[in-house]
């Protein structure tokens, strides 16, 4: 082998390395934070008895308050960002938009009006006045689940379906027809809010603002087993995705079925966010920012953006939800206001800076 080879070689192995050693730092942050977010609270336990927890083997006071609280949400956030963030970054290839997101194909938006829905005509929330902190609450938390994560896909589906009678319609008509969808499913939970008392009112709202903590054991598996079953299948298609962000053209040169891939990956995106949403309530732009972070490190490589998406919108969720629940305790903060302030710096930071159809 010629001596530039073995540079060029020698370089890639370097290169592939860094992308590597980006995973791994932002995995090891997440797990830090995780920790950190675990211990600390109203009541301070040490690291050490965080782990003794975990293995079943902490003073009984610590056990409850770890294992019933603290890392339920935790995990939530984890799964949650993760979801969100694979989801974005999956969208946004193919849609070749770089402003693709949950929220984009109204999925955010329907989700929003399913639970207002559930709590307004099926009678799902009621408010409780023992305590500020705690005012409003979910009364029946599964009816609202299950009607917004109905209506949160049904934007996907009627998306797919304009798709197939539309043919011609492209990845910039999709993103058209989810924001129309959005504007619609925006308006019939002002109307379902208009004619609703205030106790039914007040569950709404406090339900769009995301909770984190209302997310137990059950409602856990079920998002790791989707979110693994989808990430395998994104990770299996990484390729056909490397080459969807040189452009269509090339993809289809290579003998990728990208139509086929486009619409497939944005429903299991889509249907993916919308139970992520349907269990915690809205949350936004982690989808958008999170694969925008990475990019920055691992470029377009969706061998390597894919799963380091995942870590970041990990690590960002449990930073922002550790910041509402400690910078002002014991009032929590809610999660959706603090990520959307994320999202708005980077839309500015977007248009500014500019980038081109793949999102660069």
């Amino acid at each position: 082998m010629a001596n530039d080879d073995i540079t060029k070689l020698q370089a890639y192995n370097d290169f592939i390395k860094r992308k590597s050693l980006v995973f791994a730092i932002a995995v090891f942050a997440t797990i830090v934070i995780a920790l950190f977010a675990v211990s600390a609270g109203s009541l301070d336990i040490p690291v050490l008895e965080v782990i003794r927890s975990i293995l079943g083997k902490g003073e009984a006071q610590f056990h409850t308050v770890v294992m019933g609280i603290r890392l339920p949400r935790v995990i939530a956030a984890i799964l949650v960002g993760a979801t969100l963030a694979v989801a974005g970054a999956v969208m946004q290839c193919v849609l070749q938009n770089p402003l693709a997101s949950a929220s984009t194909l109204g999925v955010s938006q329907g989700a929003a009006f399913g639970a207002a829905l559930g709590i307004i005509v099926f009678g799902g929330g009621v408010v409780n006045s023992d305590s500020a902190a705690t005012a409003v609450t979910i009364n029946n938390p599964y009816i609202v689940t299950l009607c917004a994560f109905l209506c949160g896909s049904l934007s996907t589906f009627v998306v797919i379906i304009l798709s197939q009678f539309k043919k011609e319609l492209g990845p910039a008509g999709l993103i058209l027809a989810g924001v129309a969808l959005s504007s619609l499913f925006t308006g019939g939970s002002t109307l379902l809010q208009y004619f609703a008392d205030e106790t039914k009112i007040s569950s709404v709202v406090f339900w769009t603002f995301g909770n984190l903590g209302s997310a137990g054991w059950t409602e856990l598996l079920i998002l790791a087993v989707i979110f693994f079953i989808t990430l395998v299948y994104f990770l299996l298609n990484r390729w056909n995705y490397n080459a969807m962000a040189s452009g269509a053209d090339t993809a289809k040169s290579l003998g990728v079925n990208t139509r086929a891939v486009m619409l497939i990956s944005m429903g299991i995106s889509s249907l993916n966010a919308a139970v992520a949403v349907s269990f915690v309530g809205i949350i936004g732009f982690v989808g958008l920012v999170a694969p925008h972070m990475m990019r920055r490190f691992v470029g377009n490589d969706y061998r390597y953006l894919v799963p380091c998406s995942a870590a970041a919108g990990a690590l960002l969720l449990i930073l922002a939800d550790t910041f509402g629940r400690l910078i002002i305790a014991p009032v929590i903060l809610p999660i959706g206001a603090i990520t959307s302030f994320l999202g708005a710096p980077m839309f500015l930071y977007l248009l500014f800076r500019g980038f081109d159809k793949n999102g660069c």
